[in-house]
């Protein structure tokens, strides 16, 4: 601990004794539940530190309680200055980007927040670089370095990146206590509420895994978007349809994910609630773990031309039409682009490719895929996929997959389901595993509006998704993009990557979808934004 914080950790001994053991401050201290905002949702939550999860039902818990340097207004997806005192200035050469901090800036537990616990917050994610971490958003940042308590200065390896201060406002930028937090490994959830290091508009009073948090008011935020209210319980459910049980009974306030488009349609028309929606987005796809999938890397049969050749026979059998009017009842659309509608290149590439060319299947293009790279039928597919995070249409979802990719005996599917938590560990490949799942489901809940992150935690070295998969050239066209400031020269550049890995197929986006909310008609300031997030803060109660 530096000078600095020692004088500042004495200060506030009292604060901290205030705080009792197991994750829950002293009951004397918490507002009546009555007066409390509920909310109610099935995501489940990896871990409450930044440095170990890159998921929503996580990131729902780290937007309410840790401050940013620069977030998305709420209806916009234009950046503003959280805890940053200003737009912040690139150096010259565009390699150094400095930030100053508001003055005064502190932990709900006393401690002062300075530069310095910038530079560990990003540091402690770099250093960590847990498989599940949001470690490569940090790709392009080489060091972070304190000038004094309120400057710090980024090192770019993208000069004038255009992604730095996206990814500032991303899973990978909440700022944390470096009095509270471990600089090199994960900290438990108890440990972070007894520490009280929270920065943003609510501190977590108490919190029980994936089954109550409780939020109160942080008065000492000096950000973006101060609390509307004093205190926010959260609910985690076990599935969807006792979420829509207790919005419609008044046991919550607010359902927010996952609720089944049945249930959206018929709370649609309950005149004691009101449906909510916001901006898309999110999006559902097909991974293919590049070692265990048919003819991958690590199999006795190892051909890559072969598991190409499988890949893209998968993607001319996928009929998204169906999935998203029978499945989803238009709440999700078909997606045919690795960078969604409304976004800055955008490109079909995946309707022109595969299937009858106008967005259906085809047996015909996939048998004569097969038949060429010299692959006998059927060939044997596991495939895995999730209901609790994803929600419980996922298992109708996957039933109709299954039956198209069966279509016609090119594929025997084996179809499985796995609990979250242990879901994302077992499909992640590693140095030490090659994962679990050869193909498998994922959805995307993007961390900030830019065509970039969808391409850089996909594809480019280093990437969230972890499955083993690299492509040299797509890897440095996705670095040149996040610094070209000539906005013809980048789209051209995200539509030639979309096209290279169109013929690669490393997954096979399948859907876009928007964001609802269901909430008792007492409920106002529900606001689901362009930054694709619910955050807490405006939400009130009459």
């Amino acid at each position: 601990m530096n000078y600095r914080k020692a004088l500042a950790a004495a200060a506030s001994v009292a604060a901290v004794a205030s705080l009792a053991a197991c994750g829950v401050k002293d009951d004397a201290t918490t507002v009546s539940t009555t007066d409390a905002i509920t909310i109610g949702t099935t995501d489940k939550v990896t871990s409450v530190d930044p440095a170990g999860s890159y998921d929503n039902g996580s990131y729902a818990v780290q937007i309410q309680i840790f401050p940013f340097l620069y977030a998305q207004d709420y209806d916009t997806s234009e950046l503003s200055a959280d805890i940053a005192a200003d737009e912040g200035t690139w150096s010259e050469d565009g390699t150094e980007f400095t930030v100053k901090l508001k003055e005064g800036l502190k932990f709900a537990n006393g401690n002062d927040l300075t530069a310095s616990d910038v530079k560990f917050s990003y540091d402690r994610i770099k250093t960590i670089n847990d498989e599940n971490g949001p470690s490569s958003l940090l790709a392009n940042i080489e060091s972070v370095e304190v000038v004094d308590d309120t400057t710090v200065v980024f090192k770019d390896s993208v000069p004038f990146d255009v992604t730095l201060k996206q990814v500032m406002s991303s899973p990978a930028g909440p700022i944390v206590d470096e009095d509270v937090f471990d600089a090199d490994a994960i900290t438990d959830a108890d440990t972070i509420v007894s520490g009280g290091g929270f920065a943003g508009p609510y501190t977590l009073a108490s919190f029980k895994m994936n089954e109550t948090a409780s939020y109160e008011k942080n008065d000492a935020y000096q950000g973006l978007t101060p609390a509307q209210n004093d205190a926010v319980q959260v609910k985690y459910f076990a599935d969807s349809s006792n979420l829509k049980m207790a919005v419609e009974q008044s046991q919550i306030d607010v359902a927010y994910r996952s609720l089944t488009p049945t249930d959206i349609e018929d709370l649609s028309g309950n005149d004691n609630v009101n449906v909510v929606t916001g901006p898309g987005g999110e999006e559902r796809l097909l991974v293919f773990n590049m070692k265990l999938q048919p003819f991958g890397e690590s199999q006795a049969d190892a051909d890559a031309d072969k598991a190409r050749a499988v890949r893209q026979a998968v993607a001319n059998l996928i009929d998204r039409d169906e999935l998203s009017e029978k499945v989803y009842k238009g709440t999700y659309t078909p997606l045919y682009s690795y960078i969604p509608d409304g976004l800055a290149g955008h490109e079909d590439t995946l309707k022109d490719s595969y299937g009858d060319g106008e967005g259906g299947p085809s047996l015909d293009k996939a048998q004569a895929v097969l038949e060429a790279a010299g692959i006998t039928t059927p060939v044997e597919l596991k495939l895995q996929y999730n209901g609790d995070h994803y929600g419980s249409s996922s298992a109708d979802e996957y039933a109709a997959i299954k039956t198209q990719l069966e279509e016609g005996g090119l594929f025997t599917v084996d179809l499985q389901q796995t609990e979250w938590t242990q879901y994302n560990k077992d499909r992640v490949v590693t140095d030490e595993s090659d994962g679990s799942y050869p193909l498998y489901q994922l959805g995307w809940f993007p961390d900030y509006s830019d065509p970039d992150n969808y391409l850089s935690p996909f594809f480019r070295d280093g990437n969230f998704v972890n499955n083993g998969y690299s492509n040299a050239e797509i890897n440095d066209l996705i670095v040149q993009q996040a610094g070209e400031s000539d906005e013809n020269v980048r789209e051209e550049l995200l539509k030639q990557i979309q096209v290279l890995e169109t013929e690669d197929l490393s997954t096979i986006p399948l859907l876009q979808g928007a964001q609802t909310a269901v909430t008792g008609t007492n409920i106002d300031g529900v606001v689901l934004d362009a930054s694709f997030r619910f955050r807490y803060a405006s939400v009130t109660k009459s």
